[in-house]
């Protein structure tokens, strides 16, 4: 069976902001969202929007149409349609067939409970007892362990070996997608050439390198920003309940952000109009100004 998905040839810069719908945008979402715009507006490239909805009970109810909307009124306007990634299941099956055929995955039954009692760490003990898919996962035969790799802001990522080379879950036994699988195939789908995004995806993205690799095609270049921390150290997230950003008012949220990035943005921007402060920021917009360490405590209210 040949491989379902074809590369695109890597002409232009395409970018894109890839939110899950399982609540509003916080100051951390405009950081990435921000970093990945300008990034892409920089470079003359294209920026997309995609919204990874493949997780229904985490989702909150209207959460997607309100993310766009307050992207919107920040000035980050997309190039292309906007991609779910719950319409594409029978992309993410030709694959998962693909993978199958190839003798590249199987089924697992294991618990959480069970893998954290043998150590932590898979020990592909249902490679070979071909178990049938009834209330199992699929898991990728992992011939490509990605412990290390480069990222444009971070440098040399480094990774843990042993979890590195761990036969990882591809479609959950719910049958729900695992995030790896579906992000990397919109990905190719998509054509995209640069990941600008934030450092809570350090680890996910080396599991991400092996998928490039299993499936013979360049994968994009990474740059990952510092995460938006609160002083304990935790960090800024839908899941903690951050509060989402004023669409009303968006000009000292960017300002603030812009900062956070290392961009040091002109006191006078902050009375700029939204498209001013944005253009300002894609005329200066320095990559390398990005502070090269995974976490900043929050410092604005």
């Amino acid at each position: 069976m040949a491989f379902p998905l074809k590369e695109r040839p890597n002409s232009q810069y395409r970018g894109r902001f890839a939110p899950s719908p399982s609540g509003l945008l916080h100051f951390g979402s405009l950081v990435a969202a921000l970093a990945s715009f300008l990034d892409a507006k920089a470079n003359n490239g294209y920026w997309l929007v995609r919204i990874e909805d493949i997780d229904p009970p985490r989702e909150q109810i209207g959460a997607a149409s309100e993310i766009l909307h307050t992207l919107e009124a920040y000035g980050l306007y997309w190039d292309e349609q906007v991609l779910y990634q719950s319409q594409q299941s029978e992309l993410y099956e030709q694959v998962l067939a693909y993978l199958e055929s190839n003798k590249l995955t199987y089924f697992c039954q294991c618990t959480r409970a069970t893998i954290k009692a043998s150590g932590g760490i898979y020990n592909r003990h249902c490679q070979h007892l071909n178990l049938p898919s009834t209330n199992a996962g699929t898991r990728l035969i992992n011939q490509f362990p990605v412990a290390n790799y480069r990222d444009a802001i971070q440098g040399i990522v480094t990774c843990d070996e042993k979890l590195a080379g761990e036969d990882f879950i591809i479609k959950r036994k719910d049958g729900l997608y695992a995030y790896q699988l579906a992000v990397v195939v919109d990905d190719i789908v998509q054509g995209i050439t640069h990941i600008v995004r934030g450092c809570d995806l350090l680890e996910p993205t080396a599991r991400q390198l092996t998928l490039y690799q299993t499936f013979n095609i360049t994968p994009p270049q990474y740059a990952h920003v510092p995460l938006v921390v609160t002083h304990d150290g935790y960090k800024l997230s839908k899941q903690n309940k951050a509060p989402a950003i004023d669409k009303k008012a968006p000009q000292a949220s960017l300002i603030a952000a812009l900062t956070f990035l290392g961009q040091n943005p002109p006191a006078a921007l902050a009375n700029e109009p939204t498209e001013q402060v944005i253009q300002w920021a894609v005329k200066h917009w320095q990559l390398n100004n990005v502070p090269r360490v995974a976490q900043i405590p929050l410092t604005i209210g």
